[in-house]
């Protein structure tokens, strides 16, 4: 029996970009396991693009508020996209990320046992909306960021409602500068991490364990070039300095113009505006982000249904 479903195959596809036969030897080869075999086609060049986690499925509402110089993330996920339209729902997402506000750490245990605005705790009022709507939801995580002197800057792209959507980006901007120049900088920025996705803030903030697998990745399409050992050593290493370069937020380049890093970026705005802007941190919250979420076969479960089952 083979280690795989056509399922794994379909999902294995949807992350490579790869053609069936290839996307089932590499199954075949990684014994079932997905990532590997989304690893093997990129070393061997089939893979046409690392497919980020946040295409994962999975439903709810990111939520995104500032208060003074401090903001906040919040995802809760639904299991389908009917709650996350409707207006009970939304208002919870919206009180609980305006209670995540006044929390000291991103602890989501914590904004559980908090006191909710209606009364009660975060979580019993989460329990109630469970049994009043009829479907599981769930607070999965928060971010926040902060400043002591300048702004955040919040944005939600493809909103639902004011500050709801799929995709919710605060943008922590540390500066003596005024909200003219600074208001308008955070939203180029956020719309930028909204449509880039950085990683991480700089090169030294990438996840170690990320780098390991794609040095990897670099080494196995190295060894395929058949060239000398110390050439492919190069080619890793430029490999590794390339990914840095295309994941960290200040060396990405400026999706507006795309050749402007956004290190210059800030850099130039704090100069045309007379005082120092840094870029001192970010959160990107994307729905469904590493969640994998079945497949269902809608069909099957009709025909189930007419059957009884």
């Amino acid at each position: 029996m083979a280690a795989y479903t056509i399922a794994d195959v379909k999902t294995l596809r949807e992350k490579s970009g790869a053609g069936m036969m290839d996307a089932k030897k590499a199954l075949e080869e990684a014994g079932g396991d997905i990532e590997a075999a989304v690893d093997a086609l990129r070393a061997k060049g089939l893979a046409t693009a690392q497919k980020k986690s946040s295409r994962t499925a999975a439903e709810g509402l990111v939520g995104v508020a500032v208060e003074g110089t401090k903001g906040v993330a919040v995802e809760v996920n639904s299991e389908t996209d009917f709650v996350a339209k409707n207006d009970r729902f939304q208002d919870f997402v919206r009180k609980t990320t305006a209670v995540a506000l006044t929390l000291a750490a991103d602890d989501v245990e914590a904004l559980k046992t908090a006191e909710y605005p209606d009364g009660g705790s975060v979580d019993a009022k989460l329990t109630d909306n469970v049994a009043t709507i009829g479907e599981n939801q769930q607070v999965r995580r928060l971010k926040s960021v902060a400043v002591s002197n300048g702004t955040v800057v919040p944005y939600v792209h493809n909103a639902a409602a004011d500050g709801l959507g799929k995709i919710g980006v605060l943008v922590a901007l540390e500066s003596e500068a005024g909200a003219d120049v600074l208001e308008p900088l955070g939203k180029q920025l956020a719309m930028h991490i909204a449509a880039a996705f950085p990683q991480a803030l700089d090169a030294d903030g990438l996840d170690a364990a990320l780098i390991e697998r794609e040095r990897s990745i670099a080494a196995d399409k190295a060894a395929e070039s058949g060239k000398p050992e110390n050439v492919q050593e190069k080619m890793v290493e430029g490999a590794i300095k390339k990914f840095a370069k295309e994941n960290a937020l200040l060396s990405q380049l400026f999706v507006i113009d795309n050749k402007t890093p956004i290190a210059d970026v800030v850099a130039k705005a704090g100069k045309d505006a007379g005082t120092s802007i840094v870029l001192k941190d970010y959160v990107r919250f994307q729905l469904g982000e590493g969640i994998e979420k079945e497949e269902a076969d809608f069909a099957a479960e009709v025909a189930a249904a007419v059957a009884g089952e």
